[in-house]
């Protein structure tokens, strides 16, 4: 039982020196992506983290120039770009992004989940808020005509 306990933690221990050493921080990497989930917020971690490596001995000045200006320089870009990280390149946030765009937001129950809803299935007003004809704001829970023009709201 002592062996067995020994070669599993010699193992743990030799493991970064046969698989590689820049395997587990790129898997550090891509958890801290996934929670933070803004590319700015993975820039300045990756900030923080050279930061500290710079700081315990790990990082050389010249390395610790170089990476500060990449990630300075990516931190930035996502900034003046103002998307989330990916999301033009995760093909599962896109098809969440097309299907909220076809649903209908009720003004006090937020976004319905029915896509071809005319009133609220929660409270009952009607989705698209405003009359068709004339414009005028319809807030009145299950109103069948507009209260400026007259005209029925549904077909």
């Amino acid at each position: 039982m002592g062996t067995l306990l020994a070669v599993g933690a010699l193992a743990f221990v030799l493991f970064p020196l046969f698989v590689g050493a820049g395997v587990l921080p790129a898997r550090i990497a891509t958890t801290a992506k996934q929670t933070a989930g803004a590319a700015e917020q993975d820039a300045v971690v990756a900030l923080r983290e050279i930061e500290f490596d710079r700081a315990t001995g790990k990082l050389s000045d010249s390395d610790y120039d170089e990476l500060r200006a990449r990630y300075t320089q990516h931190a930035l870009d996502a900034m003046r770009s103002g998307a989330p990280a990916g999301v033009a390149a995760d093909p599962a946030e896109a098809a969440v992004l097309a299907y909220r765009a076809r649903l209908k937001d009720c003004m006090s129950c937020g976004p319905r989940p029915e896509p071809d809803a005319t009133y609220c299935s929660n409270c009952g007003r009607y989705l698209p808020g405003s009359c068709g004809a004339c414009g005028a704001s319809v807030a009145e829970s299950g109103a069948m005509y507009c209260n400026g023009c007259g005209r029925a709201l549904t077909a």
